[in-house]
């Protein structure tokens, strides 16, 4: 209700080079769209790089106020079904068996590339952004890669070993097959861990976590920010009372949003009007 057609950015389906070769990748690509407002003719789109979570679920077609919030305000967006999302067989699927936190950081990196290889968005502006095992995804990518001008991490995992450790009973074991055995693969939990991986972070982040949340616990956000705060890497972090893992309430949601958009205006340079509250980012900012 209330958008006309042109205010609705359509999946187009994309396929790009793996790095390993052999097979392609898959993404949904949205260009920004809006019936009464129009970027610069002669720049291209900032970027969003969306990392599903699961992380064995998928990204799909289906219409998403998630994503038409970012192209309704300029934004690009690419939804990558990195290795390991279901729909696309099998083979597909296993490639991430022993492999999270290799594939699919290795295949949004190659999304990536091929939007700005193909000329469809802005190579300075691009920022990645991920719920729970998707924010796994986003910290390694930008400890990887310096393709990421900035990165949001929703409720996201930042310890491996404290996951396996830590989470609730349902996925006690689900991280023996995406990454080995614990204990007995403990070195390939911490190799894995984008806290182990902290020091190669320089782009700034977005940390937005639920106080209730029992499947990746705030800690995990918590001692991410304290090792980009003891590297002086521009930060933010953000808890919610009453919520768990996912944001339920309209408040928290559209709080969640207003902040990450004005993160992004704060990287890239321009002011987003009428938000309620203004992101505090560290060390830049002194207010506490």
């Amino acid at each position: 209700p209330g958008l006309a057609p042109d205010d609705i950015a359509r999946a187009e389906t994309i396929r790009f080079p793996l790095p390993a070769g052999g097979q392609d990748g898959h993404a949904f690509f949205y260009p920004p769209a809006s019936l009464s407002y129009r970027g610069p003719a002669d720049e291209k789109p900032p970027l969003i790089v969306m990392a599903h979570g699961g992380p064995t679920g998928r990204a799909g077609t289906a219409f998403s106020y998630k994503i038409q919030w970012w192209t309704s305000r300029g934004f690009a967006v690419v939804d990558v079904n990195y290795g390991g999302s279901t729909g696309f067989g099998r083979a597909y699927r296993r490639r991430l068996d022993g492999q999270w936190g290799v594939v699919d950081v290795a295949d949004c990196i190659a999304a990536c590339r091929h939007l700005v290889a193909t000329g469809r968005v802005d190579p300075a502006r691009i920022a990645m952004r991920g719920s729970s095992a998707g924010g796994l995804t986003v910290l390694l990518a930008l400890a990887q890669s310096d393709l990421f001008a900035a990165g949001a991490s929703l409720y996201g995992v930042t310890d491996l070993r404290a996951l396996a450790q830590e989470t609730h009973k349902f996925e006690s074991r689900y991280l023996d097959r995406l990454v080995g055995p614990y204990p007995a693969a403990e070195d390939l939990y911490l190799a894995r861990s984008p806290l182990a991986r902290a020091d190669a972070i320089r782009a700034p982040v977005l940390f937005l976590h639920g106080l209730d949340d029992a499947v990746v616990p705030p800690g995990q956000a918590r001692d991410m920010v304290a090792a980009l705060a003891a590297n002086a890497v521009p930060h933010a972090h953000y808890e919610f009372a009453g919520e768990g893992h996912g944001f339920r309430r309209a408040e928290t949601i559209r709080r969640a949003l207003e902040l990450e958009l004005d993160f992004y205006g704060r990287v890239f340079g321009f002011t987003v009007p009428d938000v309620a509250e203004r992101v505090i980012l560290r060390p830049a900012d002194e207010t506490p």
